[in-house]
C-alpha cells in the first residue's frame, strides 16, 4: 500500500510540472490553431537560461525561472510577430512546417552553445524530502508542483480578468470580430506566442531544478504537451492541469506495476479511450475560430 501511495504522491507531483510545460502548448493551439513543433525546444532553452544565471551569479533557479520566462518570452513574441504571422494565413502544414525547423534550429544551437552533456541545476534544497508517515515527498517536486498551479491559476487571471486576457479569448472566439472591434490580431497573437513561450522557459527551469535536461529531450516534451493538450481540451488552462495530472498518476502507476515498455504506451491509451467518450478532452472544447488575414 506504502509503495502505491508513494507512486501516487510522485505521480501528482510530476503531473502537475506537466501540465505546465503544456499550458503554452495548449494555448497557442487553441487561439491560434497553431501546433507549435518548436514548444519543446523552448521548454529545454528555458532549462539552459535558468542554468546559466546560477551558473554565473549563483541566482537560486525559483528567481531564476522569472529570468527565463522574460527571456523566452521576448523570443516568442519576436517569433511570432516577424515570422510566424507571415504564414499564419497558409494552411497547417506550412505552420507544421516552419515550427518543425525552427525545432531543428533551436535544438542545433543549443548543442553548439551548451554541448549534448546532460546538466541541472544545483540547489541546496531540492534533493531534500519530507516525511508522511512513510510517504517521502521531495522538497523539489513539491515546490515546482506549487509553481506549476499558482502560475496556472495566474495565467487563467490574467485571460478572465484582464483587458489583455479578453482580447486574446475574442481572438480566438471570433477573429473577425475582434478586428472590428478594434483588436489588433498581429499583436495578439505575437503576445499569445509569448506568454506561451514564457510559461515554457518557467517550467524548463523547473525540470532542471528536480531532474535533468539536455537538447535532444526538447522532441519528448512536444510529445508530452500535445498528448495533455488533447487530452486535457485546447486552449483551457485547467484542461492543461488537469491533463497533466492524469498522464503523470499514469506514468507513474505503469512504472510502478508494469515493464518500462509499456508507460507511453498506457498513455496514449488512456487519451484514445478519453477522445472516445469526449471528443473535445477533459475540460472544455478548443475555441479558435477560421483563421484570416492579420
Amino acid at each position: 500500500m506504502t509503495s502505491f501511495l508513494q507512486a501516487t504522491l510522485y505521480g501528482l507531483l510530476q503531473g502537475g510540472l506537466l501540465g505546465l510545460i503544456a499550458v503554452g502548448f495548449s494555448l497557442v493551439w487553441g487561439v491560434m490553431n497553431i501546433v507549435n513543433l518548436a514548444h519543446g525546444a523552448f521548454v529545454v532553452l528555458g532549462a539552459y537560461v535558468g542554468w546559466q544565471v546560477n551558473d554565473w551569479i549563483g541566482l537560486d533557479p525559483f528567481l531564476g525561472m522569472f529570468v527565463a520566462a522574460a527571456v523566452l518570452f521576448g523570443l516568442g513574441y519576436a517569433l511570432q510577430r516577424w515570422l510566424i504571422n507571415l504564414v499564419v494565413n497558409g494552411p497547417v502544414f506550412i505552420t507544421l512546417l516552419l515550427t518543425f525547423g525552427l525545432d531543428l534550429m533551436i535544438v542545433q544551437a543549443m548543442n553548439i552553445a551548451f554541448s549534448a552533456d546532460y546538466r541541472s541545476i544545483p540547489t541546496s534544497y531540492a534533493g531534500d524530502s519530507l516525511h508522511l508517515g512513510g510517504i517521502r515527498v521531495p522538497l523539489g517536486r513539491l515546490l515546482a508542483f506549487g509553481v506549476s498551479v499558482v502560475v496556472t491559476l495566474a495565467l487563467v487571471a490574467l485571460v478572465n480578468r484582464t483587458r489583455t486576457g479578453l482580447s486574446i479569448m475574442a481572438t480566438g472566439m471570433d477573429r473577425a470580430a475582434a478586428r472590428l472591434m478594434g483588436i489588433r490580431a498581429r499583436h495578439v497573437y505575437a503576445l499569445t506566442f509569448g506568454i506561451a513561450a514564457g510559461l515554457a522557459g518557467m517550467a524548463g527551469t523547473m525540470i532542471g531544478t528536480v531532474g535533468t535536461f539536455n537538447p535532444a529531450a526538447a522532441s519528448g516534451y512536444t510529445l508530452l504537451s500535445f498528448v495533455i493538450a488533447v487530452l486535457g481540451g485546447l486552449g483551457n488552462m485547467y484542461g492543461a492541469l488537469i491533463g497533466g495530472l492524469v498522464i503523470g498518476l499514469v506514468e507513474a502507476w505503469a512504472g510502478q506495476y508494469l515493464p518500462g515498455t509499456w508507460i507511453n504506451a498506457l498513455a496514449f491509451l488512456v487519451l484514445v479511450v478519453v477522445l472516445i467518450v469526449r471528443p473535445s478532452g477533459l475540460v472544455g472544447r478548443a475555441y479558435y475560430a477560421a483563421r484570416l488575414e492579420v
